[in-house]
């Protein structure tokens, strides 16, 4: 609030000024050209001047307020250095040939002292001049004495001298406001600047933090449009980026002390590891040395351009490893020589430079003939004779800003060079000092400018900025202890988003560890959790929830896994589900395989026995056309199973089902022909029955064939319709897939089933029926158990199917088929085969009919 309030009061107080004149005039339209104008108050001399055929005005802070309690001023020998060099850079331009040959340049360097209210005054100065009185045709708007100004380091100031100096067209180019708000050409059109915006700056920093895994931090700013801005950009950025900020504290060292005690408390009780400091540099000497008082847990700094590169800085040691962008470190050929070419004819000419020597070797000028006396015995300061001096303003190690002020005085020379010079066929430059050149005219020149200077390019974009490029410059102690600024990595914003930051060298930490040092919030979750961001905190502090069944974490969120997917073990990303089915290859695969195959032998080898036996009494008595084909449909039965193992595909879905319930029709139709035929024969031996040869072999084999033929237009009917297909089972097991045949048509597959079971239990009446006939036809005791076991299989079977989950439900069918098919075999075909192997004395008619005879008896 204080600089709105200083800035209206100036305004009030020139505004009745200039109101007071006007009424003391009392002059008509007539006497207007004999109006004398007077400034308001007392001009204020400039640090440094030079006469020159055009004028170029400078703003430094060469001395820095203290406190706005007290007129408490301190030398800023850094800012000294920035002053003179731009003295450099106009003696430079005046004794080339290149440019501006025969103009001379005129400079006149103001020191701002820090101070709001001074940089507007100053401003009015530059605009007005330096007489008190002057006339004026236009009722004093006259013409400004400069052509463009460079400065001022601070932002605060320069935004209040662009409010007035802004409507008179006058380019202002700095070296050091940094401010993104000063890319605004509505608010601010007279504006350059050699250093790059804040804007970039942010991203940058933005970038760091993110590239070193910081995601919590503490940010402190200055109270000021270079802090509050400059900090604006950065949490805007650095949300971009998914940082964090504990706090974010705002300071000015011309605060009370306990303010900036409460900065520093809050600093050193945080939990975050990392600070990111928009700081100026005199804010942060102030809050560095109350760090320093206490100090804290180690701390990463990071900071701004403004004061990580400042040499004044490097005086506290407790901050070593501290990390931040700068400008690019230059070199200025000769700058160092003008530097300390100091004498004390030059220095007793200026104050500042005065207050500057005094300090420097702990000695005081003197004045009148002691000056003269002093001026004839003591040499010029100079590199070849004084080495010993050693301050920030000698300091040309480290030329960044410096090099900025050199390239905006540039810039505008360019400007004028190119409004007032001409090349001519001759390669000449011809200039015209006579030309009256507007503040109007470098502002326009001046967005076109384009050269390089020393390796530098210097040009402006359409807000006025450079390109933006910086060096990582990391604080470190060296093995002779002093502590250094390091080059550590480039960041250029020309470049492509991924190829804009680049480490060069290793850099050192805080507490000279080479370990890249944690500041999170919370640690990361571990595989298979989400965060769940910690109410009335930041998203960065979260708690770790467990992930639900089949869903992976990204860090963030779980996610769910494609419907053919599965965590992995460590539950960071989905993988395919391994497919199930009942193979060749399995244990379970093998047993029923080898059950099948031993089932099929045994029935062939029984087939093998009947035929070999043919002509026996017990294989003539059974039937012998029918024994064989239940033998051949047993076979089918046993190898019918086989269709079931193995992968799923169209053609097995299909042929597995068909398969199974024709032979299992076939089968049944011929226990069923023999059942009947037992039945016929019984009826047969009574007296004048003639039912035998309306039941022979052709009726037989019809009544097998036609049963059959049901079973397989039903399994037409069902193929046609809505055939069986291979289906992927996702619901049965959530983490494997089963591959299954799906029946297609309920209604086909459980006809083939019921029209199966319709048989079976026709089968099973007829021979309960016949159970208690003569011995010679006991088959029909057989044929019933075989079905009741038939029977009782395939009843157990329908909830076993239904209930057995997945690749089990395969085993279940083909456990049914095969324990039917041996049940039918054994007891079928086994008694048989035991008396023709080992008891071939009752596998004859004599035995046979005797023991029918005994039965009779009973």
């Amino acid at each position: 609030m204080a600089l709105p309030i200083v800035l209206v009061l100036l305004y009030l107080a020139v505004v009745a000024g200039g109101l007071a004149l006007l009424a003391s005039a009392s002059v008509s339209a007539s006497e207007l050209e004999s109006v004398r104008c007077r400034l308001q108050g007392t001009p204020r001399p400039p640090a440094f001047s030079q006469d020159g055929d055009f004028v170029i005005g400078g703003f430094m802070i060469c001395q820095e307020v203290l406190t706005d309690l007290s007129s408490i001023y301190r030398m800023d020998s850094r800012e000294l250095r920035f002053s003179r060099a731009m003295v450099f850079a106009v003696e430079e331009i005046n004794n080339s040939s290149d440019l501006l040959p025969g103009i001379t340049l005129g400079y006149q360097v103001h020191d701002s002292c820090s101070s709001v209210p001074m940089a507007v005054k100053v401003a009015f100065q530059l605009a007005n001049g330096l007489d008190p009185m002057f006339d004026t045709g236009e009722q004093c708007s006259g013409s400004t004495t400069v052509t463009a100004i460079v400065g001022e380091s601070a932002s605060t100031p320069t935004i209040s001298m662009l409010r007035i100096i802004g409507p008179f067209g006058i380019p202002q180019v700095s070296h050091f406001s940094t401010c993104a708000c000063l890319s605004d050409k509505k608010q601010y059109p007279t504006f350059f600047r050699t250093i790059p915006s804040d804007q970039f700056q942010a991203a940058a920093l933005a970038h760091l933090i993110r590239h070193f895994g910081w995601t919590w931090i503490g940010a402190v700013r200055s109270d000021s449009d270079y802090g509050n801005n400059g900090m604006a950009a950065f949490l805007q950025a650095a949300q971009e980026e998914g940082i964090c900020v504990e706090y974010s504290e705002a300071f000015s060292r011309t605060n009370p002390l306990s303010r900036v005690q409460r900065v520093a408390d809050v600093i050193r009780s945080s939990t975050a590891r990392v600070v990111v400091a928009f700081v100026s540099s005199g804010d942060m000497r102030i809050l560095l040395e109350e760090m320093e008082r206490l100090p804290s847990p180690p701390r990463q700094w990071i900071g701004s351009e403004t004061w990580v590169t400042d040499p004044d800085m490097l005086r506290f040691r407790l901050f070593a490893g501290a990390i931040g962008f700068g400008i690019q470190r230059s070199v200025i050929p000769g700058l160092r020589d003008f530097l300390l070419d100091l004498s004390p004819q030059k220095v007793s000419n200026s104050t500042l430079l005065t207050e500057f020597w005094e300090g420097a070797f702990g000695c005081r000028m003197r004045t009148g003939i002691y000056l003269s006396i002093y001026l004839s015995i003591y040499p010029s300061i100079h590199p070849s004779t004084n080495l010993s001096l050693q301050t920030p303003y000698t300091d040309t190690s480290q030329l960044r800003v410096t090099n900025m002020v050199y390239k905006a005085v540039y810039a505008i020379a360019h400007a004028i060079h190119s409004i007032v010079c001409e090349e001519r066929e001759n390669s000449t430059v011809n200039c015209n000092k006579n030309l009256n050149v507007k503040p109007t005219q470098v502002l326009e020149r001046l967005r076109r400018v384009n050269f390089s200077r020393n390796g530098y390019q210097v040009s402006f974009d359409a807000n006025g900025d450079p390109v933006a490029t910086y060096e990582l410059v990391n604080w470190q102690i060296r093995e002779s202890g002093k502590m250094e600024f390091v080059t550590v990595g480039r960041y250029d914003a020309s470049l492509p988003p991924d190829q804009r930051f680049d480490m060069e060298r290793e850099i050192t930490w805080v507490k000279n560890s080479t370990q890249v040092p944690v500041s999170v919030c919370s640690e990361s979750c571990p595989p298979g959790t989400r965060k769940a961001v910690q109410k009335g905190k930041p998203v960065c502090c979260y708690d770790c929830i467990q992930c639900a069944e089949g869903e992976i974490s990204n860090n963030t969120d779980c996610l769910i896994c494609p419907e053919e997917y599965w965590p992995n073990a460590e539950r960071d990303r989905c993988i395919l589900k391994p497919v199930e089915y009942l193979s060749f290859h399995e244990v379970l695969g093998i047993i029923l395989t080898a059950c099948s195959v031993v089932g099929a032998c045994l029935a062939i080898a029984t087939t093998t026995v009947f035929y070999r036996h043919r002509t026996s009494a017990i294989v003539r008595a059974n039937n012998s056309e029918l024994s064989y084909l239940l033998l051949f449909s047993l076979t089918l039965c046993f190898l019918c199973s086989l269709t079931f193992i193995g992968r799923p595909s169209e053609w097995s879905c299909m042929l597995r089902h068909t398969a199974f319930g024709i032979t299992f029709v076939l089968c049944i139709s011929c226990v069923l022909g023999k059942t009947i035929v037992v039945l016929m024969a019984f009826r047969a031996t009574l007296p004048a029955s003639n039912v035998m040869k309306w039941f022979g072999p052709p009726q037989q084999r019809l009544t097998v064939v036609s049963f059959t033929f049901v079973q397989a237009l039903i399994c037409t009917l069902w193929l046609v319709l809505s055939p069986p297909f291979p289906i992927k089972n996702l619901t049965t097991y959530k983490e494997k897939i089963i591959l299954e045949c799906d029946v297609g048509s309920a209604i086909g597959f459980w006809g083939v089933l019921g029209y199966i079971g319709l048989l079976s239990l026709l089968c099973f009446v007829l021979a309960f029926l016949a159970r208690k006939l003569p011995d010679n036809f006991n088959e029909a005791k057989f044929i019933t158990f075989s079905m009741l076991i038939f029977c009782a299989v395939w009843i157990t079977f329908i909830p076993a199917y239904v209930s057995s989950p997945g690749k089990l439900t395969v085993a279940v069918e083909i456990f049914a088929i095969i324990t039917s098919s041996f049940g039918l075999f054994f007891l079928l075909f086994v008694p048989k085969c035991f008396i023709i192997l080992f008891r071939p004395e009752k596998n004859t008619k004599k035995h046979l009919m005797e023991k029918t005879s005994n039965d009779k008896r009973y």
